[in-house]
């Protein structure tokens, strides 16, 4: 069947229809959320395990490099099958990716794992977030956001606790067994509450090239980001050949865009200054959350020496705060005219907060940490539920698939970035001098990546400034105001 000529009319959903299918999505945006920073806590275990700790970080950028790429590929694929169809090609990538890490028997096999469960990981959270779309108007959708918001940044905080955890009383591998179960389950969820969502798919072509570019490009300058320095001088052939590739993909992958009949990043909706700003407010501001979230537990176990589980336990504090300020903006933003203003005191809250983190970080005391953790929690919180809103209300519902899947794509390809350059800051700011020791216990180093993300921060608070309030939409008509 031809899905883009035989859709079924969008008919109107009832409150509880409407809940019931986003009770559907949560566990998929679970999954997708919480595999971005479970293993925060278990590197230094797996680094131990394996030997090959100064691979670390690749763990993280390979996950976040694959979603990178197929996020968009997913939008695209929502709009031309339906997002049931695209949520169960995500849910079992993401399942036979999970069974190959509980396996591997190797640091490469691993990392190798790692980007396959993406290549199916990385739509969970993408498409849930485009059915949030289909099914509410975007005056009303900031109450529904609420619910994704806290489910995400719940997944973000507890996945170092659990990671930890798993790591320290039973063994790493434990994390991907877990995913075998929630991967069925998913299954049976999104299969029985998503059978009244609504058909809008249209003809599209997936940019697979396109795709593939810009992992070239991404993977050649965090693999010379890497070596530079640690493995090989920066001056030295490797590093710049590296490099070099990186500018040669990147601009190939810039061309695409340019010429592509669809490219993967649609450049006709980045040139509404409304989406461009939103998709860069929500980049910064996520991208340093997810660093924060991956080198907080790293610099907790080597500053003050806390177990996996503690140091994994330690940012519950800024997961209550983000979810607590979440659940507020998200129920303030379709109630007020200027919905702007509070995110925007609220994230110099953040910025103040990662500042003095960072002239505190080898003097710090654990009270006055979580304080500074809820600060931050507090001050971030709002910014997820006003940029999505407000992304959604300015496009029309055709392009809101490949739409939240650039605003996604953004997001992961700067966290994919920032990861790597925190990584390559800790090995640089440690005066240790084995490098694997180094990846491991260099408390100092970590005054640089606070740093750079309260820069982030403030990049985010600059962008959302920018952003035009324009009225939320109260209907779900086909276009944009």
């Amino acid at each position: 069947m031809d899905v883009s000529t035989d859709p079924r009319p969008a008919a109107p959903l009832t409150h509880k229809e409407t809940r019931l299918i986003v009770l559907g999505v949560l566990l998929p945006v679970f999954m997708g959320s919480i595999d971005q920073t479970i293993l925060a806590s278990a590197l230094p275990s797996i680094g131990r395990d394996l030997g090959e700790a100064a691979n670390l970080p690749w763990l993280v950028t390979a996950y976040l490099l694959a979603s990178t790429a197929v996020i968009p590929l997913y939008g695209k694929l929502a709009d031309i099958r339906g997002r049931r169809f695209s949520l169960r090609i995500a849910i079992a990538g993401y399942l036979i990716g999970s069974l190959i890490c509980l396996l591997a028997p190797s640091m490469l096999t691993l990392i190798f794992g790692r980007a396959l469960q993406v290549l199916g990981g990385g739509g969970l959270t993408a498409l849930s977030v485009v059915i949030l779309g289909d099914i509410a108007a975007p005056k009303e959708r900031a109450r529904y956001y609420a619910y994704f918001s806290a489910t995400y940044t719940t997944a973000g905080a507890t996945g170092p606790v659990l990671g930890g955890f798993l790591a320290e009383q039973v063994h790493w591998s434990a994390i991907f067994w877990l995913n075998i179960p929630l991967a069925l389950l998913a299954f049976v969820v999104t299969e029985t509450l998503l059978r009244k969502l609504p058909r809008h798919e249209r003809p599209h072509r997936l940019d697979v090239i396109g795709a593939l570019l810009i992992v070239l490009a991404s993977l050649s300058f965090m693999l010379g980001l890497t070596l530079g320095g640690v493995r090989y001088p920066w001056a030295s052939l490797p590093v710049i050949g590296l490099f070099s590739v990186a500018l040669i993909m990147g601009t190939a992958f810039v061309l695409r865009l340019l010429t592509a009949p669809e490219p993967l990043i649609p450049i006709a909706i980045l040139r509404n200054p409304v989406v461009c700003w939103t998709v860069i407010a929500n980049a910064f501001g996520w991208g340093s959350i997810i660093g924060l979230n991956i080198f907080l537990p790293m610099y907790l176990q080597s500053a003050m020496g806390l177990s996996p589980t503690y140091a994994g336990a330690s940012l519950i504090v800024m997961m209550v705060a983000l979810n607590l300020s979440a659940g507020v903006g998200s129920f303030i933003v379709g109630r007020v005219q200027r919905y702007k203003i509070i995110p925007l005191v609220m994230l110099l809250v953040a910025i103040g907060a990662v500042l003095t983190l960072a002239g505190r970080v080898e003097h710090i005391g654990i009270l006055w940490f979580e304080l500074l953790l809820i600060l931050i929690g507090l001050g971030f919180g709002q910014l997820p539920s006003v940029t999505s809103v407000t992304l959604q209300n300015a496009v029309p519902r055709h392009q809101l698939g490949i739409s939240v899947a650039t605003m996604n794509f953004s997001r992961n390809l700067l966290s994919t970035m920032l990861v790597s350059m925190f990584g390559v800051l800790v090995l640089s700011g440690s005066a240790l001098p084995d490098v694997q020791a180094r990846a491991l216990y260099a408390p100092e180093a970590f005054e640089r990546v606070f740093f750079a993300t309260a820069g982030c921060l403030i990049i985010a608070f600059i962008a959302l400034f920018m952003i035009e309030e324009k009225p939320l939409r109260s209907d779900l008509h086909d276009g944009p105001v």
